[in-house]
């Protein structure tokens, strides 16, 4: 699969800093973790770091550990020996075996139950694997990305996940920001949909128009890049002309805007925002406690008081 750096959209510092870090770790053999919430485009750093690796002439198998059952997961990954359960009637490599020379990115690892998490420290200490129902580990080189939107470190403090499996995966760590913390990005994200979708719609949209637009970054975006990708086709398939507009956004995203200050490159309004919305968060984290916010943010109490009246902070 072809994939380079430059499909990856943005141009916040937020992202250009995760480009530079993927930059630094591609060509290494070291295991990344790959941190963020849902519809970040986790896969697509994965693709990013594999294409820029001197493994990218070489497979990339992609498994979500969610969504499959331990005992196929097992199998999936590491294979099987004939007549090791019902069903196995042959032998079958392992995504670890076929993926030999390449590498595996193992999405969702959060999700990987505690058996075989046992295994899969084996695979990344050893460089071996046992398929199901063998008694002969095998020699496996295959590079290992993996991916969560869990915070890994609470799973381990909660004892739902291996802590010396965390260490292992988190040799090198990527974290991509949600877009709500990089609204700049979402301009170039809906040009890049919108020629993306023109083709397979058969539609000729050139863009989209200001006040559509300023909607768009003032949304939180709780499912972030994806959630952007399906509002833009959804709006795309229902609109006619040439440029979005205000009326073709679905109203739930117009309506869901409100009560969000709409975006500005103004500087002063964008710290008074950012320094407004960053109080509102250290409140919610102490369940509105002042005192202990103010603790949260480092200021005074009384400097807390202050920037709640200066920002008309409810």
């Amino acid at each position: 699969m072809e994939f380079r750096l430059d499909n990856i959209i943005g141009k916040s510092k937020a992202i250009r800093d995760v480009l530079e870090l993927v930059k630094k770790v591609a060509n290494t053999q070291a295991t990344v973790l790959i941190s963020g919430d849902s519809g970040t485009g986790k896969e697509l750093i994965a693709l990013a770091l594999h294409a820029h690796s001197d493994r990218h002439d070489k497979l990339f198998l992609p498994v979500n550990c969610g969504a499959l059952p331990e005992t196929l997961l097992e199998s999936l990954l590491f294979g099987h020996i004939k007549g090791s359960f019902t069903g196995a009637f042959a032998n079958q490599e392992g995504l670890f075996e076929k993926a030999r020379g390449g590498t595996i990115f193992l999405d969702e690892i959060g999700e990987i139950p505690q058996h075989l998490q046992v295994k899969l420290l084996r695979a990344l200490e050893s460089k071996e694997i046992l398929p199901i129902g063998s008694t002969t580990p095998r020699h496996v080189d295959v590079r290992v990305l993996a991916a969560t939107n869990r915070k890994l470190k609470n799973e381990v403090e909660a004892g739902r996940f291996r802590e010396d499996l965390f260490y292992r995966l988190n040799v090198m760590e990527i974290f991509i920001p949600p877009l709500r913390d990089r609204p700049e990005d979402v301009p170039l994200l809906v040009e890049y949909f919108i020629q993306r979708h023109n083709p397979d719609l058969k539609k000729s949209f050139v863009g989209i128009d200001e006040e559509a637009l300023r909607v768009l970054m003032a949304l939180p975006w709780k499912g972030n890049v994806r959630e952007l990708d399906n509002v833009i086709e959804h709006t795309m398939i229902l609109a006619e002309g040439e440029r979005i507009t205000l009326k073709d956004l679905p109203q739930s995203i117009v309506a869901g805007s409100r009560g969000h200050a709409p975006f500005t490159f103004n500087l002063r309004e964008s710290l008074r925002q950012f320094e407004k919305q960053h109080i509102l968060r250290a409140l919610e984290q102490v369940g509105h406690d002042r005192k202990e916010a103010a603790k949260l943010l480092d200021i005074s109490l009384s400097s807390l008081y202050r920037k709640i009246e200066e920002l008309e902070i409810g």
